[in-house]
Protein backbone atom coordinates (compact mmCIF):
# COMPACT_ATOMS: atom_id res chain seq x y z
CA UNK A 1 0.00 0.00 0.00
CA UNK A 2 1.11 3.55 -0.68
CA UNK A 3 0.35 6.61 1.44
CA UNK A 4 -0.10 10.34 0.84
CA UNK A 5 -0.65 13.32 3.07
CA UNK A 6 -4.27 14.40 3.44
CA UNK A 7 -4.13 17.60 1.41
CA UNK A 8 -1.73 20.15 2.88
CA UNK A 9 -1.51 18.42 6.27
CA UNK A 10 0.84 15.99 7.98
CA UNK A 11 -1.74 13.18 8.22
CA UNK A 12 -0.82 10.13 6.13
CA UNK A 13 -3.65 8.14 4.57
CA UNK A 14 -3.60 5.10 2.29
CA UNK A 15 -4.09 5.86 -1.40
CA UNK A 16 -7.02 3.47 -1.30
CA UNK A 17 -9.80 4.30 1.14
CA UNK A 18 -12.57 1.85 1.99
CA UNK A 19 -16.03 3.31 1.55
CA UNK A 20 -18.61 1.77 3.87
CA UNK A 21 -21.71 2.97 2.00
CA UNK A 22 -22.84 -0.63 1.42
CA UNK A 23 -22.69 -1.51 5.11
CA UNK A 24 -26.10 -2.30 6.63
CA UNK A 25 -28.36 -1.51 3.64
CA UNK A 26 -31.70 0.15 4.07
CA UNK A 27 -34.65 1.72 2.37
CA UNK A 28 -35.06 4.38 -0.29
CA UNK A 29 -31.81 4.98 -2.17
CA UNK A 30 -29.98 2.44 -0.01
CA UNK A 31 -32.23 -0.48 -0.93
CA UNK A 32 -30.04 -0.68 -4.06
CA UNK A 33 -26.90 -1.19 -1.96
CA UNK A 34 -25.62 -4.63 -1.14
CA UNK A 35 -26.62 -4.55 2.52
CA UNK A 36 -23.41 -5.96 3.99
CA UNK A 37 -24.11 -7.38 7.45
CA UNK A 38 -21.90 -7.24 10.54
CA UNK A 39 -19.97 -10.49 10.14
CA UNK A 40 -19.21 -9.68 6.49
CA UNK A 41 -18.30 -6.11 7.43
CA UNK A 42 -15.84 -7.40 10.04
CA UNK A 43 -14.15 -9.62 7.43
CA UNK A 44 -13.86 -6.76 4.94
CA UNK A 45 -12.50 -4.27 7.51
CA UNK A 46 -9.98 -6.85 8.74
CA UNK A 47 -8.83 -7.56 5.17
CA UNK A 48 -8.45 -3.82 4.52
CA UNK A 49 -6.27 -3.31 7.58
CA UNK A 50 -4.20 -6.43 6.74
CA UNK A 51 -3.54 -4.95 3.28
CA UNK A 52 -2.43 -1.61 4.70
CA UNK A 53 -5.61 0.44 4.25
CA UNK A 54 -5.86 2.83 7.19
CA UNK A 55 -8.53 5.16 5.75
CA UNK A 56 -12.29 4.50 6.07
CA UNK A 57 -15.10 6.72 4.77
CA UNK A 58 -18.79 6.74 5.66
CA UNK A 59 -21.63 9.25 6.18
CA UNK A 60 -24.53 9.72 8.57
CA UNK A 61 -27.04 9.48 5.73
CA UNK A 62 -25.83 6.02 4.65
CA UNK A 63 -28.61 3.70 5.75
CA UNK A 64 -29.78 6.39 8.22
CA UNK A 65 -26.72 5.91 10.41
CA UNK A 66 -26.52 2.15 9.96
CA UNK A 67 -23.23 2.34 8.06
CA UNK A 68 -21.55 4.38 10.81
CA UNK A 69 -22.83 2.01 13.48
CA UNK A 70 -21.57 -1.07 11.65
CA UNK A 71 -18.17 0.44 10.86
CA UNK A 72 -17.64 1.50 14.46
CA UNK A 73 -18.71 -1.92 15.69
CA UNK A 74 -16.27 -3.60 13.30
CA UNK A 75 -13.34 -1.70 14.77
CA UNK A 76 -14.47 -2.73 18.25
CA UNK A 77 -15.10 -6.39 17.30
CA UNK A 78 -11.67 -6.66 15.69
CA UNK A 79 -9.85 -4.89 18.52
CA UNK A 80 -8.44 -2.27 16.14
CA UNK A 81 -6.88 0.61 18.04
CA UNK A 82 -8.42 3.99 17.29
CA UNK A 83 -5.03 5.58 16.57
CA UNK A 84 -4.37 3.08 13.78
CA UNK A 85 -7.27 4.14 11.54
CA UNK A 86 -8.36 7.39 9.95
CA UNK A 87 -12.13 7.75 10.04
CA UNK A 88 -13.97 10.10 7.69
CA UNK A 89 -17.67 10.78 7.82
CA UNK A 90 -20.06 13.44 6.54
CA UNK A 91 -23.19 15.42 7.28
CA UNK A 92 -25.69 17.41 5.21
CA UNK A 93 -28.25 14.85 4.04
CA UNK A 94 -31.70 14.50 5.56
CA UNK A 95 -31.67 12.59 8.86
CA UNK A 96 -35.25 13.22 9.97
CA UNK A 97 -38.56 14.87 9.00
CA UNK A 98 -37.86 18.22 10.67
CA UNK A 99 -37.00 21.42 8.82
CA UNK A 100 -33.55 21.46 10.45
CA UNK A 101 -32.74 17.76 10.05
CA UNK A 102 -30.77 18.55 6.90
CA UNK A 103 -28.20 21.04 5.65
CA UNK A 104 -25.01 22.74 6.80
CA UNK A 105 -26.38 25.10 9.43
CA UNK A 106 -24.57 25.44 12.74
CA UNK A 107 -27.46 23.69 14.49
CA UNK A 108 -27.50 20.68 12.17
CA UNK A 109 -23.71 20.27 11.97
CA UNK A 110 -23.20 20.28 15.74
CA UNK A 111 -26.10 17.90 16.35
CA UNK A 112 -24.97 15.65 13.49
CA UNK A 113 -21.37 15.33 14.67
CA UNK A 114 -22.46 14.29 18.17
CA UNK A 115 -24.76 11.64 16.67
CA UNK A 116 -21.96 10.34 14.43
CA UNK A 117 -19.56 10.13 17.36
CA UNK A 118 -22.07 7.95 19.24
CA UNK A 119 -22.67 5.66 16.27
CA UNK A 120 -18.97 5.29 15.49
CA UNK A 121 -18.16 4.69 19.18
CA UNK A 122 -15.33 7.21 19.16
CA UNK A 123 -14.60 10.56 20.77
CA UNK A 124 -13.21 12.24 17.65
CA UNK A 125 -13.56 12.12 13.86
CA UNK A 126 -10.42 12.49 11.79
CA UNK A 127 -12.05 14.04 8.71
CA UNK A 128 -15.50 15.63 8.90
CA UNK A 129 -17.01 16.59 5.55
CA UNK A 130 -19.96 18.67 4.39
CA UNK A 131 -21.70 16.22 2.07
CA UNK A 132 -23.38 18.68 -0.31
CA UNK A 133 -23.99 22.29 -1.24
CA UNK A 134 -26.38 24.05 1.11
CA UNK A 135 -28.09 26.81 -0.89
CA UNK A 136 -29.72 28.26 2.25
CA UNK A 137 -27.01 28.51 4.93
CA UNK A 138 -24.44 31.33 4.67
CA UNK A 139 -21.01 29.87 3.97
CA UNK A 140 -19.38 31.60 6.93
CA UNK A 141 -21.88 30.00 9.31
CA UNK A 142 -20.87 26.55 8.06
CA UNK A 143 -17.16 27.30 8.36
CA UNK A 144 -17.51 28.74 11.87
CA UNK A 145 -19.42 25.65 13.03
CA UNK A 146 -16.66 23.40 11.68
CA UNK A 147 -14.01 25.61 13.29
CA UNK A 148 -15.82 25.22 16.63
CA UNK A 149 -15.72 21.42 16.30
CA UNK A 150 -11.99 21.49 15.52
CA UNK A 151 -11.32 23.70 18.54
CA UNK A 152 -13.39 21.37 20.73
CA UNK A 153 -11.33 18.38 19.57
CA UNK A 154 -14.33 16.52 18.18
CA UNK A 155 -12.97 16.87 14.64
CA UNK A 156 -9.33 16.92 13.48
CA UNK A 157 -9.66 17.97 9.82
CA UNK A 158 -12.52 19.21 7.64
CA UNK A 159 -13.53 18.77 4.03
CA UNK A 160 -16.44 19.08 1.64
CA UNK A 161 -18.03 16.97 -1.08
CA UNK A 162 -19.70 17.72 -4.41
CA UNK A 163 -18.93 21.45 -4.35
CA UNK A 164 -18.44 23.72 -7.35
CA UNK A 165 -15.01 25.27 -7.85
CA UNK A 166 -16.16 28.83 -7.16
CA UNK A 167 -17.69 27.88 -3.82
CA UNK A 168 -14.69 25.84 -2.71
CA UNK A 169 -12.36 28.73 -3.52
CA UNK A 170 -14.67 31.13 -1.67
CA UNK A 171 -14.55 28.84 1.38
CA UNK A 172 -10.75 28.66 1.27
CA UNK A 173 -10.55 32.46 1.04
CA UNK A 174 -12.95 32.96 3.96
CA UNK A 175 -11.02 30.49 6.10
CA UNK A 176 -7.80 32.35 5.40
CA UNK A 177 -9.20 35.84 5.99
CA UNK A 178 -11.22 34.89 9.09
CA UNK A 179 -8.60 32.49 10.51
CA UNK A 180 -10.98 29.52 10.47
CA UNK A 181 -10.30 25.81 9.95
CA UNK A 182 -9.97 25.32 6.19
CA UNK A 183 -11.15 22.53 3.93
CA UNK A 184 -8.27 20.08 3.54
CA UNK A 185 -10.10 17.87 1.05
CA UNK A 186 -12.78 17.71 -1.58
CA UNK A 187 -14.56 14.42 -2.11
CA UNK A 188 -15.75 14.30 -5.71
CA UNK A 189 -16.80 12.01 -8.52
CA UNK A 190 -13.88 11.25 -10.83
CA UNK A 191 -13.23 8.37 -13.18
CA UNK A 192 -11.67 7.77 -16.57
CA UNK A 193 -15.26 7.92 -17.89
CA UNK A 194 -16.05 11.15 -16.01
CA UNK A 195 -13.24 13.71 -16.09
CA UNK A 196 -15.29 16.91 -15.87
CA UNK A 197 -13.68 18.10 -12.62
CA UNK A 198 -10.42 18.54 -14.55
CA UNK A 199 -11.81 21.72 -16.10
CA UNK A 200 -11.96 23.88 -12.95
CA UNK A 201 -11.59 21.85 -9.77
CA UNK A 202 -8.29 20.11 -10.48
CA UNK A 203 -6.37 23.36 -11.18
CA UNK A 204 -7.92 24.86 -8.04
CA UNK A 205 -6.91 21.90 -5.87
CA UNK A 206 -3.40 21.80 -7.28
CA UNK A 207 -2.95 25.51 -6.61
CA UNK A 208 -4.43 25.41 -3.08
CA UNK A 209 -2.96 21.99 -2.13
CA UNK A 210 -6.43 20.67 -1.38
CA UNK A 211 -6.59 16.88 -1.37
CA UNK A 212 -8.89 14.97 -3.71
CA UNK A 213 -10.84 11.96 -2.45
CA UNK A 214 -12.45 10.12 -5.34
CA UNK A 215 -15.90 8.56 -5.07
CA UNK A 216 -17.32 6.12 -7.64
CA UNK A 217 -13.96 5.54 -9.37
CA UNK A 218 -15.56 2.79 -11.49
CA UNK A 219 -18.45 5.02 -12.58
CA UNK A 220 -21.01 3.11 -10.55
CA UNK A 221 -19.66 -0.24 -11.81
CA UNK A 222 -19.69 0.72 -15.48
CA UNK A 223 -15.89 0.23 -15.59
CA UNK A 224 -15.90 -2.99 -13.56
CA UNK A 225 -15.74 -5.29 -16.58
CA UNK A 226 -19.33 -6.49 -16.27
CA UNK A 227 -20.71 -3.91 -18.72
CA UNK A 228 -20.23 -3.64 -22.46
CA UNK A 229 -22.04 -2.42 -25.57
CA UNK A 230 -23.56 -5.90 -25.86
CA UNK A 231 -24.43 -6.29 -22.17
CA UNK A 232 -25.61 -2.96 -20.77
CA UNK A 233 -27.70 -4.41 -17.92
CA UNK A 234 -25.87 -7.39 -16.40
CA UNK A 235 -27.51 -9.31 -13.57
CA UNK A 236 -26.47 -8.74 -9.95
CA UNK A 237 -25.18 -5.26 -10.72
CA UNK A 238 -26.31 -2.25 -8.72
CA UNK A 239 -26.02 0.02 -11.74
CA UNK A 240 -28.52 -2.12 -13.65
CA UNK A 241 -31.13 -0.97 -11.11
CA UNK A 242 -29.69 2.42 -10.14
CA UNK A 243 -28.12 4.10 -13.17
CA UNK A 244 -25.79 6.53 -11.38
CA UNK A 245 -23.55 8.54 -11.65
CA UNK A 246 -24.48 10.14 -14.97
CA UNK A 247 -22.07 8.96 -17.68
CA UNK A 248 -21.86 9.26 -21.46
CA UNK A 249 -22.34 5.57 -22.25
CA UNK A 250 -21.14 5.66 -25.88
CA UNK A 251 -17.96 7.42 -24.81
CA UNK A 252 -17.48 4.84 -22.05
CA UNK A 253 -17.68 1.92 -24.50
CA UNK A 254 -14.88 3.54 -26.52
CA UNK A 255 -12.83 3.89 -23.34
CA UNK A 256 -13.42 0.24 -22.47
CA UNK A 257 -12.25 -0.71 -25.97
CA UNK A 258 -8.85 0.67 -24.92
CA UNK A 259 -8.93 -0.53 -21.30
CA UNK A 260 -9.66 -4.19 -22.10
CA UNK A 261 -6.51 -4.90 -24.18
CA UNK A 262 -4.38 -3.15 -21.54
CA UNK A 263 -6.03 -5.30 -18.85
CA UNK A 264 -5.06 -8.40 -20.85
CA UNK A 265 -1.46 -7.17 -21.04
CA UNK A 266 -1.41 -6.92 -17.24
CA UNK A 267 -3.44 -10.12 -16.78
CA UNK A 268 -5.96 -8.32 -14.61
CA UNK A 269 -9.48 -6.92 -14.61
CA UNK A 270 -10.68 -3.76 -16.35
CA UNK A 271 -11.50 -2.43 -12.88
CA UNK A 272 -7.84 -2.59 -11.82
CA UNK A 273 -6.74 -0.63 -14.87
CA UNK A 274 -9.43 2.01 -14.27
CA UNK A 275 -8.28 2.39 -10.65
CA UNK A 276 -4.60 2.38 -11.62
CA UNK A 277 -5.25 5.24 -14.06
CA UNK A 278 -6.70 7.32 -11.21
CA UNK A 279 -3.89 6.42 -8.81
CA UNK A 280 -1.39 7.68 -11.39
CA UNK A 281 -2.93 11.18 -11.27
CA UNK A 282 -0.89 13.40 -8.93
CA UNK A 283 -3.95 15.39 -7.79
CA UNK A 284 -5.57 12.26 -6.32
CA UNK A 285 -5.00 11.74 -2.60
CA UNK A 286 -7.07 8.61 -2.12
CA UNK A 287 -9.51 6.55 -4.18
CA UNK A 288 -12.58 5.32 -2.30
CA UNK A 289 -13.38 1.71 -3.10
CA UNK A 290 -16.42 -0.28 -2.05
CA UNK A 291 -16.68 -4.04 -2.06
CA UNK A 292 -19.48 -6.47 -1.35
CA UNK A 293 -17.12 -9.41 -0.82
CA UNK A 294 -13.47 -10.23 -0.19
CA UNK A 295 -12.79 -11.30 -3.78
CA UNK A 296 -13.90 -7.93 -5.14
CA UNK A 297 -11.93 -6.13 -2.42
CA UNK A 298 -8.73 -8.01 -3.22
CA UNK A 299 -9.11 -7.27 -6.93
CA UNK A 300 -9.51 -3.55 -6.26
CA UNK A 301 -6.58 -3.46 -3.83
CA UNK A 302 -4.44 -5.06 -6.54
CA UNK A 303 -4.63 -1.79 -8.47
CA UNK A 304 -1.86 -0.28 -6.31
CA UNK A 305 0.57 -2.77 -7.85
CA UNK A 306 -0.33 -1.95 -11.46
CA UNK A 307 2.29 0.23 -13.15
CA UNK A 308 0.90 1.61 -16.38
CA UNK A 309 3.51 2.42 -19.02
CA UNK A 310 3.77 5.88 -20.53
CA UNK A 311 2.34 4.48 -23.77
CA UNK A 312 -0.62 2.92 -21.95
CA UNK A 313 -1.33 6.13 -20.02
CA UNK A 314 -1.19 8.07 -23.29
CA UNK A 315 -3.76 5.75 -24.90
CA UNK A 316 -6.05 5.99 -21.88
CA UNK A 317 -5.70 9.77 -21.62
CA UNK A 318 -6.39 10.26 -25.32
CA UNK A 319 -9.48 8.07 -25.56
CA UNK A 320 -11.01 9.66 -22.45
CA UNK A 321 -9.96 13.25 -23.20
CA UNK A 322 -12.60 15.88 -22.54
CA UNK A 323 -13.98 17.72 -25.54
CA UNK A 324 -12.71 21.32 -25.81
CA UNK A 325 -14.80 23.82 -23.88
CA UNK A 326 -14.48 27.59 -23.55
CA UNK A 327 -12.42 29.13 -22.02
CA UNK A 328 -10.31 25.99 -21.83
CA UNK A 329 -9.41 26.07 -25.51
CA UNK A 330 -8.85 29.83 -25.60
CA UNK A 331 -6.34 30.07 -22.73
CA UNK A 332 -3.60 27.85 -24.26
CA UNK A 333 -4.22 29.47 -27.65
CA UNK A 334 -3.49 32.94 -26.28
CA UNK A 335 -0.65 31.68 -24.07
CA UNK A 336 1.28 30.38 -27.07
CA UNK A 337 1.52 33.87 -28.53
CA UNK A 338 2.85 35.10 -25.18
CA UNK A 339 5.48 32.37 -24.87
CA UNK A 340 6.60 31.98 -28.49
CA UNK A 341 7.29 35.07 -30.62
CA UNK A 342 7.28 32.90 -33.78
CA UNK A 343 3.80 31.59 -33.06
CA UNK A 344 1.61 31.49 -36.19
CA UNK A 345 -1.79 32.69 -34.99
CA UNK A 346 -3.64 32.01 -38.25
CA UNK A 347 -2.35 28.44 -38.49
CA UNK A 348 -3.38 27.84 -34.88
CA UNK A 349 -6.89 29.16 -35.54
CA UNK A 350 -7.28 26.76 -38.47
CA UNK A 351 -6.02 23.84 -36.33
CA UNK A 352 -8.33 24.79 -33.46
CA UNK A 353 -11.34 25.06 -35.76
CA UNK A 354 -10.51 21.67 -37.26
CA UNK A 355 -10.28 20.03 -33.80
CA UNK A 356 -13.72 21.38 -32.81
CA UNK A 357 -15.40 20.43 -36.09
Amino acid sequence: MKYKTLGDTGLLVSTLCFGAMTFHGGKGLFKFMDGTQQDEADQIVEACVDKGINFFDTADVYSEGGSEEMLGQSFRNLGIERKDVVIATKCYGRMGPGHNDIGASRKHIIEAVDASLRRLQTDYIDLYQIHGTDVVTPLEETLRALDTLVNQGKVRYVGCSNWAAWKLQRALDLSEFKNLARFDTLQAYYSIAGRELERELVPLMENSKTGLLVWSPLAGGLLSGKFSRENQKPENSRRSEFDFPIVDKERTWKILDVINPIAKEHNCSAARISLAWLLAKSVVTSVIIGAKNLKQLEDNIGSVDIKLTDAQMKKLDEVSELPPEYPGWMIPFQSQDRLDPTFDRMAAIKELASSKA
